[in-house]
């Protein structure tokens, strides 16, 4: 595992003072090389141009350091503009809204994740939103993140499977929202709790691959 999860640390600052930048983050209202998670409006996560669905109960590393915020402006679909910074800095200052936008500048806020298990092991990926439950979700892990920090600043990174919930809304019915449901804490470099070994179990017998949706 510690080969999947392991974090460069060069440049950043020490684990300790994470916690109050993110307890600050969780107040307020991808890179190269990554993919683009997202959930869809059918409350399925998915990733990359093909809209691939994510495994489900798939684990993933979120890297404490990569929590950031800022703006973001859309039109027609497209990103006219984005401006973006680490939750440990202020808020991006921004000039006015690209021509075309359709609704200004948007806050937006984000967090970069990494699979560790299933078969999307080892690939990285980036969330970012602009929804009300969405950035929610990332002010909680955010939140989360802190006071571990404040508990055990030795493991600071939340492993997560990805989940959802859901309300009514009156015009546009149900709306799905992301969740991060925390399944242990590990270390920068992807060492997680020591427990006691267990008992081996009878392997399972193997079932046939799944097949992956690909969302319209």
């Amino acid at each position: 595992m510690s080969n999947l999860v392991a974090f460069s640390q060069a440049g950043l600052p020490a684990v300790s003072q994470l916690s109050t930048a993110l307890r600050a983050a969780a107040q307020q209202a991808a890179p190269v090389g990554m993919v683009i998670l997202k959930m869809d409006r059918t409350g399925h996560w998915i990733f990359g141009a093909d809209q691939t669905e994510v495994e489900a109960g798939s684990k993933w590393a979120v890297n404490p350091y990569s929590f950031i915020h800022g703006f973001i402006a859309w039109g027609d679909g497209a990103v006219l503009g984005e401006k973006m910074a680490p939750m440990t800095q202020p808020l991006p200052e921004v000039e006015a809204a690209p021509p075309g936008a359709s609704k200004g500048w948007e806050q937006q806020i984000g967090v970069s994740l990494k699979c560790i298990d299933g078969e999307d092991a080892g690939m990285e990926a980036r969330f970012t939103t602009t929804s009300v439950g969405g950035k929610r979700a990332v002010q909680e892990l955010a939140l989360a993140v802190a006071i571990q920090v404040d508990k055990d600043a030795s493991k600071p990174v939340p492993v997560v499977t990805l989940g959802k919930d859901h309300y009514q809304h009156k015009s546009y019915g149900r709306i799905y929202t992301p969740v991060f449901d925390v399944v242990e804490w590990i270390s920068m470099d992807g060492k997680p709790e020591a427990k006691a070994p267990e008992a081996p179990a009878e392997a399972p017998a193997e079932e046939p691959k799944r097949r992956r949706r690909v969302a319209a």
